[in-house]
C-alpha cells in the first residue's frame, strides 16, 4: 500500500509541476519574439512527454496489481519464503535457486501469463529489475490476449 501512496504523491507532484511549466512555457508563446516562442514550445513539450510516461507507469502498475489479485485469488501466487539477510535483503543464492524453477516454468509453458508473472517475481528477488519489469510486461501482454 505504501508503494501505491507514493505514486499517487508523486502523480500528484507532477501535475503541479507540469501545470507550472506549461504556464511558463505559455507565456512564452505570448511573448511573441521567435526565440521565445520556440523555446516556449519546447518548454510544452516536456509536461506532455511526462504526462505520457507517468500515465504509462501507473498503468504498469495498475495491470501489475491487477494480474496479482487474480493469481493470489486461484491460489498462484509465489510464496515468499526464501531466506533473507539482516538488512531485510533476499539472500541471492536463494532467490537465482527459485529462479531456475520459475524459468523452467515458463519454457514450459510459454503462452500461460502466470508463469510469466511468477517468472516476473523471481526476476525482481534476484535483484534484475530490468528483468522484472520486461517479463511482467509479457505475463500482462499474454493475460491481455486471454491466453490460459
Amino acid at each position: 500500500m505504501r508503494a501505491k501512496q507514493a505514486a499517487i504523491v508523486l502523480a500528484v507532484v507532477f501535475v503541479a509541476y507540469a501545470a507550472l511549466l506549461g504556464w511558463r512555457g505559455v507565456l512564452l508563446i505570448g511573448t511573441g519574439d521567435p526565440v521565445a516562442v520556440g523555446l516556449g514550445v519546447a518548454v510544452l513539450v516536456i509536461p506532455v512527454l511526462g504526462a505520457y510516461l507517468v500515465w504509462r507507469e501507473l498503468r504498469f502498475g495498475t495491470q501489475t496489481e491487477g494480474l496479482a489479485r487474480e493469481l493470489e485469488a486461484a491460489g498462484g501466487l509465489p510464496v515468499d519464503d526464501l531466506p533473507r539477510r539482516p538488512s531485510g535483503r533476499i539472500d541471492r543464492a536463494a532467490a537465482d535457486a527459485a529462479f531456475e524453477q520459475y524459468r523452467t516454468e515458463a519454457e514450459a509453458s510459454p503462452d500461460d501469463w502466470r508463469v510469466w508473472f511468477r517468472l516476473s517475481t523471481a526476476y525482481d528477488a534476484a535483484g534484475d529489475r530490468k528483468r522484472a519489469r520486461a517479463t511482467m510486461r509479457q505475463a500482462i501482454a499474454r493475460h491481455a490476449v486471454g491466453k490460459p
